[in-house]
């Protein structure tokens, strides 16, 4: 039994192809893969067993499986990291006078750290236990050389 025969019978049809992109019961996938080939070697006709070349080619496309799944796994978390805003982007805001503005509530401050939870970056303030989202930061001042000097004994 050789598995092109088996999938030589279907038409690419434009509606068959979007159903096989976006329903992933529609694709052949590692496992079923492996499955084909398991059963394909159990009903093979003892008088003419499957060829060592059938069978390398074969496990070479199962191997091109498993490296592409891999790349799109990591190329899907490159692009959603790609999105997504890191720590180190707004590290510049350290030490700079920010006014802020909610829905519910507004002030100024001077940023002390900054902080990530649940995916949202916070500008924690100096002075107070105010944490203000980044994306509530309407204004960014640096501060003045005279504020930012330390008094010696």
């Amino acid at each position: 039994m050789n598995v092109t025969n088996a999938t030589a019978g279907t038409t690419n049809t434009p509606a068959a192809d979007t159903a096989s992109k976006t329903d992933p019961k529609n694709s052949l996938g590692q496992d079923a893969f492996l499955k084909i080939l398991v059963t394909q070697m159990q009903h093979q006709d003892p008088m003419e067993p499957l060829k060592d070349t059938e069978f390398i080619g074969q496990m070479a496309q199962f191997t091109s499986l498993e490296q592409l799944t891999n790349l799109n796994k990591t190329m899907t978390q490159f692009v959603s990291n790609q999105g997504a805003s890191s720590l180190a982007d707004y590290a510049h805001l350290i030490g700079t006078s920010v006014k802020w503005e909610t829905e519910t509530d507004s002030g100024e401050g001077i940023v002390k750290a900054l902080s990530s939870k649940n995916g949202e970056l916070i500008a924690e303030l100096e002075g107070s236990d105010i944490k203000v989202p980044i994306e509530s930061i309407q204004r960014i001042e640096k501060q003045s050389a005279s504020t930012n000097e330390q008094e010696t004994v």
